[in-house]
């Protein structure tokens, strides 16, 4: 399966998926990483692994309309299946989900549907919870509320601060990421309304 990855800074989850194909886990390929941000740190990741790497930059298309256009073109030049959001800093508009609904990925730095948004681990810290985590999802049209595919909790510590939270978190978001993947690629989720069920 073609993957496409869109990613706006410094792409460890990209690296990620990177290595568990590398490492055969991922029988998969990532065709292009895109980025909205021309000094992404992931375009340099990317590069190092030989994977067609592109900026496109929003501000001199006009639109967030003719923006996904472009990318649009670059995932078809691509023969790209499946999307992966990793650290990309844009909401997916309707051009993109028209094209590829139900095949766009995201990964979350929270157990959603809790703290959605921005800033996820200070939400958690500043509420109070003892278990945070990370989600990963099928994209839909609103902000981190697609149906979930897989989550992993991570316990919140007395001392611990946005950064050292955000930490522990990434590093479950690493490994959950090439699990959730792998499902798709091996065609073993099955939608049922909101849930997501997995086939062993």
């Amino acid at each position: 399966m073609n993957i496409a990855v869109l990613v706006s800074g410094r792409g460890s989850n990209l690296q990620a998926i990177i290595d568990s194909i590398e490492s055969g886990f991922l029988k998969a390929k990532i065709s292009v990483v895109i980025s909205d941000k021309e000094d992404a740190y992931a375009l340099i990741r990317a590069a190092k692994h030989g994977i067609n790497a592109i900026f496109v930059d929003p501000r001199k298309l006009g639109s967030k309309e003719l923006y996904e256009i472009e990318i649009l073109k670059a995932l078809k030049a691509n023969c790209c299946e499946l999307i992966l959001l990793a650290g990309y800093m844009r909401i997916i508009g309707k051009t993109l989900l028209g094209q590829y609904k139900g095949r766009i990925l995201n990964i979350h730095p929270a157990l959603l549907p809790a703290f959605a948004g921005l800033n996820a681990q200070k939400q958690a810290i500043d509420h109070g919870v003892k278990v945070a985590g990370c989600t990963v999802h099928f994209v839909d049209d609103t902000l981190d509320s697609g149906p979930i595919i897989l989550q992993r909790c991570v316990d919140v510590k007395e001392d611990d601060t946005d950064e050292t939270l955000a930490d522990r978190i990434l590093e479950q978001e690493h490994k959950i990421y090439p699990e959730a993947v792998k499902l798709v690629v091996e065609n073993r989720l099955r939608m049922e309304g909101r849930k997501v069920k997995i086939i062993k």
